[in-house]
């Protein structure tokens, strides 16, 4: 069975909802997922699993958060994303997602493949955004 990994970080518990819910998803359709907090991640995990989902609120002035997530994504540049799947997700306050799409665009730079667009929700996921965030977690596996 393929594992799946989610790593994210969450400061106010948005963007751990939405991994709750992709991991959802994700069981659904028979897979065992793993949750980690970016800060109990390393790159080696990453290296073990074919799907992998990341997960960031936009801070500050569009931009990942800088003090565990930024180092760990930057760790990622020299991973082997040829036989991986990638979701990227989270969570803002105000914008219209340009953090998001330049983490797309950087995980594409390191040779990532996206299954999809990265999904962001305003604030606290509720309903169809959940619904949203599971989809994507099926999206993930099937991709």
């Amino acid at each position: 069975m393929d594992k799946v990994l989610i790593v994210y970080w969450s400061g106010t518990g948005n963007t751990e909802a939405m991994a709750n819910a992709i991991a959802k998803g994700i069981e659904s359709e028979g897979k065992e997922v793993d949750i980690v907090p970016v800060d109990s991640a390393n790159e080696d995990m990453i290296k073990e699993v074919t799907y992998v989902a990341l997960g960031c609120p936009s801070m500050g002035v569009e931009s990942l958060e800088e003090d565990e997530m930024e180092p760990f994504v930057e760790s990622l540049k020299n991973i082997d994303w040829s036989d991986k799947k990638l979701a990227l997700f989270g969570s803002y306050d105000w914008g219209d997602g340009e953090w998001m799409r330049n983490w797309k665009d950087r995980m594409e730079s390191y040779g990532a493949k996206l299954v999809a667009d990265g999904l962001i929700v305003n604030l606290e996921p509720q309903g169809e955004e959940l619904d949203n965030c599971t989809e994507l977690g099926k999206t993930l596996v099937n991709a």
